[in-house]
């Protein structure tokens, strides 16, 4: 049987979540005093080890979690959580590919401006003025190809030729 701390350690990575001292003891089979001392050694361990992650504390609980020097990190490596109205939006310009602006709005309505800005600030989306008119060419990035692996749904970017 592991070392109760090294079980604590399991249960956090697990759960993903920040959990009470009451609900560690629960899944570690014990006393709330011995997973206090345990979760003591845990972070001890952690504080002396050259590692990415860390156990902290919070008012809610304690969680296991990467180290705030890593966040850097997050935002090339994860995925943004994006809401249903810019999923769809995204999907319409991915669909389109390119698609002008303007037409984007007439099919999305006009909250799709706030995913379209979204959409760019993330990097799934390039903006481009078109030439001739007011409007902007939308176009799904290399980063959009990356993140939701579709290339073998949709074909691959070509040169962007809208001039």
């Amino acid at each position: 049987m592991p070392r109760l701390a090294t079980q604590i350690e399991a249960i956090l990575y697990l759960k993903g979540e920040t959990l009470s001292i009451a609900e560690i003891a629960e899944y570690a089979g014990c006393d709330r005093e011995y997973a206090e001392d345990a979760l003591i050694e845990l972070m001890a361990d952690y504080a002396h080890r050259d590692s990415a992650l860390e156990v902290v504390e919070t008012p809610a609980g304690y969680s296991l979690q990467l180290r705030s020097s890593f966040h850097p990190l997050m935002k090339d490596l994860v995925p943004p959580e994006l809401g249903t109205g810019a999923l769809r939006t995204l999907a319409a310009i991915a669909l389109k590919n390119p698609i002008a602006q303007a037409d984007l709005i007439n099919l999305r309505g006009s909250g799709a401006y706030q995913h379209i800005q979204e959409l760019v600030e993330l990097g799934f989306v390039k903006k481009r003025r078109q030439t001739e008119g007011r409007s902007y060419w939308l176009q799904v990035t290399d980063k959009f190809h990356r993140h939701f692996e579709v290339d073998q749904l949709l074909p691959p970017l070509e040169p962007y030729s809208h001039s």
